[in-house]
């Protein structure tokens, strides 16, 4: 397929204009997949800030008192016109991210129903009548948006991400001021021209692509109450530890425990498994982070990783045949090249790639990589690697398997391999992760799925899809009424 991609937007998305930064700074973006610039986004200042702020803040006080259902119209339109533009935003997206064109077609779609999904969620969000202990008392409850939120999203899935926040916050009521990271804010800013087209009032929606304290100084800000972020643990902590009492929405970081128990279909989990550390070059928060498999079956599953491994076939994003693309940055690359170099001072036995791939116009194609004989201290086990590697654990039974499967400190999501329901019931309802999917990828996501973190564990709180966010995005509010 063709590489030509409409010269991207460049500029900060403030008050329904595009216009550059207070300072004409920018930044390059260079595309993981070529190695080169393919744009110089802006870079905002303290001064554009407070005009984005200002401007959502202003805008949601008339939102607020638009009906629910003239909103679902206005979303619904914003997901059709989405749509209309997926071949232009899906080959940017690759461009710019690296993922294979087949995923950012998947990302751009899956975007499109996020807007039309949360437009038919909000409409039927609603609340209750209580019963009153004086029979002179009236009660009910009912849900408001809560303000202007500031969106803090990752460079793995920059649009999708967006829309997890935006479609149900703008459902809801509520203004955003978003920051995407300047390396991967080309497509979100393309995606946004639909806004105004679609009905949206300006500065409901604000793009400000930025880095490191330019976060911290969004969250502090006076005028945003509340933040939503998806990222890392330790960006999430450093979040919150910044922003107080102001609301928030968590979704910080998974070491996905995939756990083959003696009794599975092994060629199916084999490939599950791979399927779930390839996907997006394995830098996805519920990919496949750590394989514990029963010590009865671990031969024979290993044999089986070789031949499904046979499906990650590494190369263009852009040709058909690849499913894995290029990794996103040097950055989350070292750090896959660092627990690998561990794993080989420590004798694991590196079955299937090991390093990166010299055959291309970048460095940061990375060969798909099985390790196995991994220790449960390793930085493979303990650590979120975030990149196509399947670390093969060995447990000596249900017990064992599920011990390590909760040794982590993430709680993100799991899965389990087998045909006994009680034994697939004992893990569901006792893994500690917010989800756990039974004989399947543990990379599954669903729009409309509940998704998030355990209490307990350093992956945040919070629910990201269905109604479960429209309820996160919202205040719950209660009226009492003293009738003559």
């Amino acid at each position: 397929m063709s590489r030509e991609i409409i010269p991207p937007r460049t500029q900060l998305y403030i008050d329904g204009e595009y216009i550059d930064a207070a300072d004409a700074k920018t930044a390059e973006v260079v595309s993981p997949v070529t190695g080169k610039v393919i744009g110089q986004v802006a870079v905002p200042t303290s001064a554009d800030l407070d005009r984005a702020v200002a401007a959502a803040r202003k805008a949601q006080r008339a939102w607020r008192e638009v009906g629910v259902w003239q909103r679902a119209e206005i979303l619904h339109r914003v997901g059709e016109l989405i749509s209309q533009r997926r071949d232009q935003l899906s080959h940017l997206l690759t461009l710019e991210q690296g993922k294979p064109l087949a995923e950012a077609y998947a990302d751009i779609d899956e975007t499109a129903k996020l807007f039309h999904l949360h437009a038919e969620d909000a409409v039927r969000l609603h609340g209750e009548t209580l019963p009153a202990n004086d029979p002179k008392k009236r009660m009910w409850t009912f849900y408001q948006a809560v303000g202007t939120w500031a969106i803090i999203i990752p460079w793995n899935f920059p649009v999708l991400m967006f829309s997890e926040f935006a479609a149900p916050g703008l459902a809801t009521g509520n203004a955003l001021v978003v920051k995407p990271p300047t390396h991967t804010a080309l497509t979100l800013l393309a995606t946004v021209e639909v806004l105004e087209e679609a009905g949206l009032p300006r500065g409901l929606v604000n793009i400000l692509p930025g880095e490191g304290e330019f976060g911290s100084q969004l969250v502090r800000h006076p005028g945003i109450d509340a933040i939503g972020f998806i990222g890392s643990s330790a960006t999430a902590e450093t979040i919150v530890s910044t922003a107080g009492l102001k609301r928030a929405l968590i979704e910080a970081s998974g070491n996905g425990p995939v756990v083959v128990l003696n009794d599975a279909d092994l060629d199916a989990a084999a490939r599950a498994a791979v399927r779930g550390a390839y996907y997006n070059a394995g830098q996805v928060c519920c990919a496949t982070g750590r394989v514990l498999v029963h010590r009865a079956v671990h031969d024979e599953f290993v044999l089986a990783l070789r031949i499904a491994a046979r499906e990650a076939v590494l190369g263009d994003p852009f040709d058909p045949a690849t499913t894995l693309g290029p990794m996103n940055n040097q950055r989350t690359a070292g750090k896959v090249d660092a627990h690998i170099a561990q794993a080989r001072e420590r004798g694991f036995e590196i079955v299937v790639g090991g390093g990166r791939s010299t055959a291309f116009p970048t460095d940061l194609y990375y060969e798909f990589t099985v390790i196995t004989n991994v220790a449960e201290d390793s930085l493979l086990s303990t650590e979120e690697t975030f990149g196509p590697v399947v670390p093969v654990i060995v447990g000596n039974d249900d017990d064992d398997l599920l011990r390590l499967a909760n040794q982590d400190a993430l709680g993100l999501q799991g899965a389990v391999f087998t045909k006994d329901i009680t034994r697939a019931y004992r893990f569901v309802e006792h893994m500690r992760t917010g989800q756990v999917v039974v004989n399947d990828s543990n990379g599954f996501w669903d729009i409309n799925m509940p998704f998030g973190g355990v209490g307990g564990t350093r992956t945040g709180w919070g629910r990201i899809g269905g109604k479960h966010t429209l309820i996160d995005m919202s205040d719950l509010r209660t009226g009492v009424i003293q009738l003559d």
